[in-house]
């Protein structure tokens, strides 16, 4: 089968053939039809720190994908049909840890992430354990292929109280973006975003933005203020990791409001703990991944109900050769959601 491949140490990628993945007893087979990239494949495609520092040659990339049931193993019985749509959860956990035991398997301290810690999705068919596969039922591929992220989205936003509340969203690429949908969906009273690229202000402002302010052109804090009254905002999702939003995030919160960090920051932050968090009684959430599996329900039902749109955010598609050109739109840093066109 084709796939797209990082061969060897170094930047670069390879599209070429690879054996097609075995189902085993308790997997399922996946003829993928649709895959998301990612910044995550941005870093492993030029071979930064981090990636010379995790991922392990040869390597089949990809972690957010959607396509077809096409086999069953002996052991998954008749949850999964063959034809059936599905999307899959890309954390494969242990299930034996606390954090599993006590349903937050997404911090599983054993997790192995398929695309990064084994091989991924960038190709025809990919197998995986049926206990992480998700069935789209009348969600098209295209967006199953994106759930991976739309769901960070997810649980930034809905592990706050959002409804009738002013969200300040830091961070207008994808995840921000579709941050911005699910807070309206969500029933907020506002949604502020915050960028500096006015390709993605813009999305913003499809999604579902009250105000999309440039970050070093318009004064943020006195448009916050204005909307709370002289408060600040209820819940900020902050989700560039800049040093400086992270700090706007703190000042901007409302005493006693709530901070969503999902943004990674490149070095350490110093933060002023007295007067940033204990004397505004604030609370933060560090969000990672998807509540599994409590978040691909709540995507399952905003979809399906016609809530929640995530198609303006997909901005660029590609077949599966052209990963390249793919990666050029992420680095550009004007595209939302990139997706890769496999399959049927």
């Amino acid at each position: 089968m084709r796939a797209i491949v990082k061969a060897a140490p170094g930047p670069g990628l390879e599209v070429r053939d690879v054996p097609k993945p075995r189902c085993g007893p308790s997997d399922v087979l996946i003829r993928v039809h649709h895959a998301g990239v990612c910044g995550t494949d941005l870093h492993i495609a030029d071979w930064d720190e981090w990636a010379a520092g995790r991922i392990k040659p040869p390597l089949v990339l990809g972690h957010e994908f959607a396509g077809e049931v096409v086999e069953t193993g002996s052991a998954v019985g008749s949850t999964f049909e063959r034809g059936q749509l599905v999307t899959a959860e890309g954390h494969i956990v242990c299930g034996r840890c606390r954090q599993c035991r006590t349903g937050n398997g997404h911090i599983c301290r054993r997790t192995s992430i398929i695309g990064v810690d084994q091989d991924g999705a960038f190709a025809e068919y990919h197998a995986m354990p049926a206990t992480n596969v998700v069935r789209l039922d009348g969600i098209p591929t295209e967006i199953g292929a994106v759930m991976d992220p739309m769901g960070n989205a997810f649980h930034a936003v809905l592990t706050a109280e959002v409804s009738d509340a002013v969200v300040l969203v830091l961070g207008c690429g994808p995840i921000g973006c579709f941050a911005v949908g699910v807070a309206r969906a969500a029933g907020a009273r506002a949604v502020v975003a915050v960028d500096v690229k006015p390709k993605r202000l813009a999305l913003a402002r499809t999604m579902g933005a009250a105000r999309a302010l440039h970050a070093k052109q318009d004064d943020v804090d006195a448009a916050v203020m204005e909307l709370t009254g002289g408060d600040g905002a209820d819940v900020v999702c902050e989700m560039s990791g800049a040093a400086h939003a992270l700090h706007a995030a703190l000042r901007l919160v409302r005493n006693g409001g709530r901070v969503q960090l999902l943004g990674i920051p490149r070095d350490a932050v110093p933060i002023n703990l007295s007067a940033e968090i204990i004397f505004k009684g604030i609370t933060i959430y560090g969000v990672i991944g998807r509540r599994m599996y409590e978040t691909w329900h709540q995507m399952q039902r905003y979809l399906t109900s016609g809530r929640f749109d995530p198609r303006p955010v997909i901005t660029h598609r590609f077949p599966l050769e052209r990963i390249e050109d793919a990666l050029a739109a992420i680095r550009d840093g004007d595209a939302g959601k990139v997706v890769l066109s496999i399959g049927p």
